[in-house]
């Protein structure tokens, strides 16, 4: 598909400005050097070229088919091209499962007759791909109404109309898009398996994607990690942030799993990259092809303004970059060439007169990337539309004396500055904010890839029993028995059968302790009155067994109620949420987030698919907004990180040993030092 050396193409027309004309007048156009096959039985010949008035009378098998006719005919071209042995089709014809339950059938239908045949289909509403390196434009897409020009980016939109616009947009950028391809419906060949393939090509440095959902999430994994192996960053942006993928959860767990959620942890966890929206994706593309990866997240800002420094500095710290402290002798190298009214400290101020000295600017760059605690920069400028020759030659000889990344932040920039500082492999962006982004994407490739210990993910698998009946709560203590197996730490609990022996095991577990309704029907427990806590001597215990009780049976006069659950109680300390969900794309993932109003209000969360190893557990908690507390707040012990993180891998192999395990919660887990037991625990399992 992506190399082919002839092309056959269906419903082919001489009009150029119709849908089914134009590949053809495009790849003639480009210089395209393999043979065209148009079949089409209204014309003899189109502009020269013979045309074929079916697939049986071709003259050899093509290597690829564009299919451009409708969708009422377009299974019997592909049944043709079956039978002529062509390997792979592209099909525009559109009508499909777009559309419908209908469609959907069409295009069932359509992807068994290419299986009848050992046959390849990409789409179909689709709009086909560009190899710009061979000149092949087999594509009507308006991206192509110029000659695409080559570069180091691979780029897959699942949207053929947004992809257009992207592609566009790259190309006024001065970005070479070496591929474009749209994969449209994706009835077989996925935007995944297209930059699988795409991803060995050594002319390529930079993979990145449009995606409106996914279907099987080991596959986005397996790219993330062959992406991972090549050294090339994926970039993706994906919408859909606020469409919910769990909609009756019955656990935290459950119902924060929504697929962005998800796929943000995921994508992250593998070293993948998320943009978010098309011009952040971009400014990352952009930046991957000329900048080399930093070392750490230590950023240098200079500028000639004080306010772009704090805006740029503030951006940094809520990125989680570090805005280094120079060193001494940083600052004596500084304050050596930056006028005394300009500042040495991060951000640098380094005035405007270096517009009469312009060493000021190239030695102030060198010297702060010459810091060992400093891994990139940024140069803020602003219009300097009379000195573009002298900016573009400091910043040309800047590129030539350091190795670590720089970015060049210059508002309104004029255009020949552009063309020139993009000529010479350097970087530069029109707007503040944006520039520290960027840096911020550089870091996180860099990270990713010191974590990547280049082993191939041992996927779990992703299918769900969404036809099965609704999951049903596992009994307490026999979830206990599975956690505690699997190295899961938890409050000591018993359940009792009626008042007088919940007396009786409070006794031997040692007060203080709690008391809760033990009901597979009743999960809310604290909703129905079955929660009492801090009880401290035998009758407490039984007055709380009885009262929990009754108030059990009046919220569900017909749950079944297996008892009381007697559990002894652990000081109160740092609250965290752990938990399992099976997500319908990745399968088992696991959840970590803070509890309190952290959970409640903030939703504050990180999620990895299963497997998780000990650096990306880690990555998890590095994620969460709140992750400050884990050091200790309010008196608070520090968490113990190599202990919560042993935690999270113990639940993540628990998660690929039980499938039968479609959702757990462990809320709150108290984490007090060394010390991390969760003392409420709810496990949702398949009825099957």
């Amino acid at each position: 598909m992506l190399h082919p050396k002839s092309i056959a193409i269906i419903g082919a027309s001489p009009d150029a400005n119709k849908l089914n004309g134009r590949p053809f007048h495009f790849l003639r156009r480009d210089g395209y050097t393999g043979t065209l096959y148009p079949v089409n039985p209204k014309y003899a010949d189109i502009d020269g070229v013979t045309c074929y008035p079916d697939v049986a009378s071709l003259p050899e098998t093509p290597d690829l088919a564009i299919v451009a006719v409708s969708q009422k005919l377009a299974t019997a071209a592909i049944d043709a091209l079956g039978e002529k042995g062509t390997p792979v089709a592209i099909i525009f014809s559109s009508g499909y499962s777009e559309t419908g339950a209908e469609g959907a059938q069409y295009e069932l239908e359509l992807l068994q007759t290419a299986q009848k045949h050992g046959m390849r289909i990409c789409g179909p509403n689709n709009l086909g791909l560009i190899n710009a390196f061979e000149n092949i434009t087999a594509t009507f897409s308006q991206y192509a109404d110029k000659t695409p020009i080559p570069g180091p980016v691979a780029f897959a939109s699942q949207s053929g109309a947004f992809g257009t616009g992207i592609s566009a947009l790259a190309r006024s950028r001065g970005i070479g898009l070496g591929y474009f391809i749209n994969t449209g419906n994706q009835a077989d060949i996925t935007l995944v398996d297209a930059l699988m393939e795409i991803a060995d090509d050594p002319r390529i440095s930079v993979l990145s994607a449009y995606i409106e959902g996914i279907r099987d999430g080991t596959e986005l994994i397996r790219l993330a990690h062959k992406a991972m192996e090549v050294k090339k960053p994926l970039i993706i942006t994906k919408v859909g942030r606020k469409a919910a993928g769990a909609k009756a959860a019955a656990s935290h767990t459950g119902s924060l799993a929504g697929e962005d959620n998800v796929f943000d942890g995921v994508l992250s966890q593998h070293g993948g990259i998320r943009a978010r929206n098309e011009e952040h994706m971009l400014d990352l593309v952009s930046a991957f092809t000329c900048c080399p990866i930093p070392e750490g997240n230590g950023i240098a800002l200079i500028t000639q303004s004080g306010g772009a420094g704090v805006l740029m500095a503030d951006r940094a710290e809520e990125l989680g970059l570090e805005v280094a402290v120079p060193t001494s002798e940083t600052r004596k190298k500084l304050e050596a060439v930056i006028p005394s009214f300009g500042s040495t400290s991060n951000p640098i101020d380094v005035t405007g007169q270096f517009l009469a000295e312009p060493k000021i600017l190239t030695d102030s760059i060198t010297i702060a990337l010459e810091d060992s605690g400093i891994h990139s920069c940024i140069v803020w400028l602003q219009l300097m539309h009379g000195h573009v020759d002298l900016l573009v030659d400091i910043f040309k000889n800047v590129k030539t004396t350091v190795e670590k990344p720089f970015v060049v932040c210059w508002l309104d920039a004029p255009e020949s500055a552009l063309q020139q500082l993009r000529a010479a492999g350097i970087y530069v962006i029109g707007a503040t904010e944006r520039a520290v982004d960027v840096i911020a994407g550089l870091v996180q490739y860099g990270q990713a890839c010191a974590r990547h210990d280049g082993q191939a993910p041992l996927l779990a698998s992703s299918k769900i029993h969404s036809e099965y009946t609704p999951p049903v709560a596992a009994p307490s203590m026999y979830a206990a028995t599975l956690l505690r197996e699997a190295g899961i730490s938890l409050a000591p609990a018993e359940v009792a059968n009626d008042p007088r022996q919940a007396s009786e095991i409070a006794g031997r577990l040692g007060y203080p302790v709690a008391v809760k309704i033990e009901s597979p029907d009743i999960l809310h427990k604290t909703e129905a009155g079955g929660v009492r806590l801090g009880l401290v001597d035998d009758n407490d215990v039984a007055e709380a067994a009885a009262d929990i009780l009754a108030s059990a049976h009046s919220h569900a006069p017909d749950a079944c109620i297996e008892g009381i659950l007697v559990q002894k109680m652990k000081k109160p300390a740092t609250e965290l949420v752990l938990g399992v969900r099976r997500d319908p794309a990745f399968g088992p993932v696991v959840m970590v987030g803070l509890g309190g109003i952290f959970i409640e209000t903030l939703e504050d969360v990180s999620f990895a698919a299963v497997p998780i190893n000990p650096a990306q557990a880690a990555l998890m908690l590095d994620g969460l907004q709140g992750r400050a507390v884990l050091d200790g707040a309010r008196g608070k012990a520090p968490v113990n990180r190599s202990v919560l993180i042993q935690m999270i891998c113990n639940l993540s192999e628990f998660a690929a040993a039980h499938p039968e395990v479609v959702e757990l919660d462990l809320n709150p887990v108290f984490a007090d030092g060394d010390d991390i037991v969760a003392v409420d625990w709810l496990m949702m399992v398949d009825q099957n």
